[in-house]
């Protein structure tokens, strides 16, 4: 072979015998474990060499991965020797252009730079030539290989995602507390399931349980903490590693664990979210119940910066974030200074006016230990005393009861209305059995169709609604909100006498500083039903504060409890 070729719109010399190197892939694993394609392409590509006198100079194997990207070790490999000065080779042989790219535009790419360095591409089944129409023409034939890829994918995809929706396992790892099962056989081909691990499954409880109530010495754990304190006692990861936020993140926020696996959620190239609407939803055993998962989403949606400044998250400070100048609506914050005798001393003081001073804001000063105290005493000797509880929530949980007892009645009436749809059905089928019904009336089909609508229907809904009962969680009785109390008081303080802001916050949503002998402790009466409801069930009392909008202080009831203390000092 002597003279240029022309390869796109680069003329490549080439001169004397060519030195050539064999690109053989398949696309899966599967079939490079078959050892079938892979000697296939390699015998025909030797002997196409013999046939033209070529000498192979080197072989790469791509066992298992996708010409759609570059990223595949082999070829990469394989570009990098033939960018070389002088290239280790002057042609790459293929068995066809899909097994060098399906991707037309990367092909292309790749096409022209290996003919800056001289090495042609050439596949031993589309032998088209170097003229222009030979180039328009494997154009065409890339653009194509693109296409067909592209709608496999897309055929592949929706039979995975409708394996998914049965209940079977579409491969990859399982997530942690799981593991794989044979569940049929189909054929040659095994489905496969999930089922509980009994050993690591303990380990997952173990997260939501330190999650929604902690570890008995503590309140409820963020997802640091839950990483430290696993970490700390040797719990270790499936594989034996150590646990890392992320994957605990990933655990507490998993719909696998309440029996939801979602598959599709992500694009596999670029790893961003796919909407829901796309994803597929396959049942599998739940680990845990859906109040508890909802309960940590809700802790996790408190904490979470996007609802609340992240130093009210992990400051030490217990009022920062909740607690405002009732002047100008500044946020206190915290400030020291040093005492006559040399202490320091710690305050809360409106921000306004540090910022702009006073022209900005009047300003308010207020000692931290004394206002931390104040608001405390309160919550525990006012809002959790049983008597006023009852009072303060009685309305709203009678509209709560009057909606459980409208929502009972709607069940009981579809399961009425799915269980005479199925008497129907019953009554048709011994009709037919009986020869009393002719099998070629017409509208025999369409009536059959309409009565398992309605039967399905009805049971769906009925469903639906009763995950909507059990959610709403268990009823609350006078008896109940007297142990919340007690239990709340005890929560409110550690043992040393300082204060938990967690359970303080599921309390109190907003402290107002009126003044600096009166304050406004404002929170929401649904807010605090949620956490009565998280008491006597699963949730923690600290299962999270979404919202600053006063609602059950709205009137300023102001705190004696800091009125006496402020009348003390001056004394």
């Amino acid at each position: 072979m002597t003279g240029p070729v022309l390869v796109g719109d680069e003329a490549v010399p080439v001169a004397g015998a060519a030195r050539a190197a064999l690109y053989l892939r398949v696309s899966t694993g599967r079939q490079a474990e078959s050892d079938l394609s892979i000697p296939d392409q390699r015998r025909q590509i030797t002997a196409y060499c013999v046939a033209k006198g070529w000498d192979v100079a080197a072989e790469f194997v791509e066992t298992g991965n996708t010409a759609t990207d570059d990223r595949r070790p082999a070829f990469q490999a394989m570009i990098d020797a033939a960018l070389v000065k002088p290239p280790t080779f002057t042609v790459i042989i293929v068995h066809s252009f899909s097994r060098f790219f399906r991707d037309q535009f990367q092909f292309e790419f790749y096409v022209r730079k290996l003919a800056k360095n001289g090495v042609r591409l050439i596949s031993i089944t589309q032998d088209l030539g170097d003229d222009p129409m030979s180039v328009m023409m494997r154009q065409i034939m890339t653009l194509f290989d693109e296409y067909q890829s592209k709608e496999n994918a897309k055929h592949t995809l929706r039979a995975m995602k409708e394996n998914a929706r049965q209940g079977y396992w579409n491969g990859a790892l399982p997530p942690i507390g799981y593991r794989i099962v044979a569940a049929e056989q189909r054929g040659a081909k095994i489905k496969k399931k999930l089922e509980i691990d009994p050993i690591h499954a303990d380990t997952v409880r173990l997260i939501y349980r330190l999650a929604l109530t902690g570890d008995g010495d503590s309140g409820p754990m963020g997802i640091k903490s839950i990483t430290t304190h696993l970490n700390e006692r040797n719990i270790r990861t499936r594989d034996g590693g150590r646990w890392g936020i992320a994957s605990v993140h990933q655990i507490l926020t998993r719909t696998t664990y309440i029996g939801q696996h979602r598959f599709n959620t992500r694009d596999h190239k670029t790893r961003t979210a796919k909407p829901k609407a796309e994803h597929a939803v396959m049942d599998v055993p739940p680990i845990i119940t859906e109040v508890e998962f909802e309960a940590v989403q809700a802790a996790l949606k408190a904490r979470s910066p996007k609802w609340m400044p992240p130093r009210a998250v992990s400051g030490p400070t217990l009022l920062t974030g909740i607690c405002f100048c009732a002047s100008c609506g500044g946020a206190m914050t915290l400030r020291t200074g040093k005492g006559s005798a040399g202490g320091m001393y710690r305050y809360y003081t409106c921000s306004t006016k540090a910022r702009q001073g006073e022209r900005g804001c009047r300003g308010l000063t207020v000692p931290m230990d004394k206002l931390d105290r104040a608001v405390v005493d309160h919550l525990e000797w006012r809002l959790l005393d049983p008597a006023r509880l009852t009072t303060m929530m009685d309305q709203l949980l009678e509209r709560r009861e009057e909606w459980n007892e409208r929502r009972r009645g709607h069940i009981a009436e579809l399961r009425k209305r799915a269980a005479e749809a199925e008497a129907k059905l019953k009554r048709l089928y011994e009709a037919i059995e009986n020869g009393v019904v002719d099998m070629a009336d017409p509208s025999l089909k369409a009536r059959i169709a309409e009565l398992t609508a309605v039967r399905d229907q009805a049971q769906a809904d009925a469903e639906r609604a009763t995950s909507a009962v059990e959610r709403l969680g268990p009823a609350i009785t006078s008896d109940s909100l007297r142990r919340f109390a007690l239990a709340a008081r005890r929560k409110l303080r550690n043992e040393d006498g300082t204060y938990r802001r967690d359970h303080l916050r599921a309390l109190a949503q907003r402290v107002e500083v009126v003044d600096p002998s009166e304050i406004r402790i404002l929170g929401t009466k649904t807010e605090l039903l949620r956490t009565l409801v998280a008491a006597a069930g699963v949730e923690s009392a600290a299962a999270g504060v979404r919202s600053f909008i006063p609602k059950w202080r709205a009137q300023g009831d102001s705190n004696p409890c800091f009125r006496r203390e402020r009348a003390a000092s001056r004394q």
